[in-house]
């Protein structure tokens, strides 16, 4: 309405300024014209003013509606987020609850982890203590198994010796025998018998080659094998003799001279050939003249002919064995 009335007033100034002298009515037009400029300046720029205060306008109402929105949805967000805080703090204090109970727990099991492992520490110590004391009797037991294993070592070493020993005894021995039965080979073995038992020779002698029943004087047959024996005898200086004299059951005829019993029969025909072997050679204190009477019988005293087996002297042949003994007693003696 404003732009609608503006050309009239300019009209009306113009008529005006027709009626009115010449400077006069310019001046006036002039003015009336610049007011009118300075108003369509005014308008235009309140126009402007108001289309801009529209705009805001409109632009704060749409930020309004926002805001509304906005402030709808954080109300909504905010009950939401009440919903959850509360459950929220629910869950903490239950937490917190839980936290409290598992930390009374802990300081529980702390205690009782505390006291295992101070038990297990001194379960430690005392194993130590024990290791220490097998690690001390290890040491002792390798000690002791070098001094077994140093003493072994020595004792086989005297066992070779002794086997040796007991080796050259046992050639000995039977070299001994071999030479005793050369020098008796011309007498029947019903008579004489040469043979090795636990590690001497025996020499057996039948009653039939050397005594007449009840006799204790030696045939001459007897004297020659003696006589033989003697002569291998008094070349081996270091074999002891040793002469038994054996009967049967028979009890002597009493009024025997001299003769009680069979012991007397027995030691007296032993110390005859004990003596004759001396005479022959053999050094008197290598030779020992035993009786033993009926008592070590080789056969039962049930027929003449095993009481013949009985009346019998053994002269029992002995390698003197004095470094064999000594070494037995050394080996045997135990290792300090």
């Amino acid at each position: 309405m404003k732009k609608s009335t503006s050309p009239l007033l300019l009209a009306a100034f113009v008529v005006a300024s027709t009626a009115l002298p010449g400077c006069v009515a310019s001046k006036k037009f002039d003015d009336l014209k610049a007011r009118h400029e300075a108003t369509e300046q005014a308008r235009e720029s309140a126009e402007r003013q108001a289309r801009e205060a529209v705009a805001e306008l409109k632009k704060a109402n749409e930020e309004l509606s926002a805001l509304r929105l906005e402030n709808k949805r954080l109300v909504n967000d905010s009950a939401q987020t009440g919903t959850i805080l509360r459950r929220t703090q629910g869950l903490y204090r239950e937490l917190s609850d839980t936290y409290d109970k598992l930390l009374k727990n802990n300081e529980k099991v702390l205690a009782n982890k505390n006291a295992d492992y101070q038990k297990v520490a001194q379960d430690l110590a005392r194993r130590e203590a024990e290791l220490g004391d097998l690690a001390n009797n290890l040491n002792k037991s390798r000690n002791e198994i070098d001094k077994l294993a140093a003493d072994v070592k020595s004792r086989e070493a005297k066992l070779a010796e002794l086997e040796k020993a007991l080796a050259e005894k046992d050639a000995a021995v039977n070299a001994l025998k071999a030479k005793v039965s050369n020098a008796l080979l011309s007498f029947k073995a019903s008579d004489l018998q040469v043979q090795v038992k636990d590690g001497k020779v025996y020499v057996s002698l039948s009653e039939q080659l050397l005594f007449k029943s009840g006799s204790t004087k030696v045939d001459p047959k007897g004297q020659e094998a003696l006589t033989k024996l003697a002569g291998v005898l008094k070349e081996q200086r270091d074999v002891n003799v040793v002469v038994e004299g054996h009967t049967d059951n028979v009890p002597i005829l009493k009024g025997t001279a001299g003769m009680a019993d069979n012991w007397d029969l027995s030691a007296l025909r032993a110390t005859e050939i004990a003596r004759l072997l001396t005479v022959g050679g053999v050094q008197p204190e290598r030779v020992t003249a035993s009786g033993r009477s009926q008592y070590v019988p080789v056969a039962k005293n049930d027929s003449p002919q095993n009481k013949a087996l009985n009346r019998r002297t053994e002269i029992i042949l002995t390698p003197k064995l004095d470094e064999l003994f000594q070494m037995l007693e050394s080996n045997s003696t135990p290792a300090k």
